[in-house]
């Protein structure tokens, strides 16, 4: 996919604008106040964004390799690695060597790490309810698809990771 120059095709463009109306700026502002919801609830109970991603998958899959993890999250493997060093030190997962392959790690949620999944709920959901207040749920549903049209629109052809609310930095 070519991207047209930032020169071309302005005229096209109905909302080349930057006062805090703008589709460019609700956007931003937008992203940054689900970031900052999101971390600040996930604070209370010990954890940074990004970190729910890899516990919500260990619940619903089980016990992963640490390679598949990211890849289902879509991040690299560093940022994996730093995510699960975290988890790890604060009892929330454990890694272990594969028995078929001792370089790859076998990740795990720990009974501790399992504890925190209602919690982890609560916040999600505490962040879907805001996010939606003052939405009935056609709204809610319209706005879903709209921000995937969005999505799509500019992680189209492989640009972005679009399966599982992946992020250059590990965050949703």
């Amino acid at each position: 996919m070519t991207l047209p120059r930032l020169d071309e095709e302005l005229t096209r463009v109905e909302a080349w604008d930057e006062s805090p109306d703008s589709l460019n700026c609700l956007m931003v502002q937008a992203t940054r106040g689900h970031r900052t919801l999101l971390a600040s609830l996930l604070a209370e109970i010990d954890l940074y964004p990004g970190q729910e991603r890899a516990l919500t998958l260990l619940w619903e899959l089980g016990p992963q390799p640490q390679n598949v993890l990211a890849r289902h999250i879509g991040i690299d493997m560093s940022t994996m690695t730093k995510t699960l060093q975290r988890l790890e030190r604060s009892g929330f997962v454990s890694r272990a060597p594969s028995p078929a392959n001792r370089r790859v790690s076998i990740v795990s949620s720990t009974p501790k790490g399992d504890a925190l999944r209602p919690e982890v709920e609560r916040a999600l959901a505490e962040v879907h309810r805001r996010m939606t207040k003052g939405l009935n749920s056609t709204q809610a549903g319209e706005l879903a698809f709209l921000l995937s049209v969005v999505r799509d629109n500019l992680c189209g052809e492989g640009t972005c990771e679009t399966s599982s609310c992946a992020t250059d930095d590990g965050l949703c």
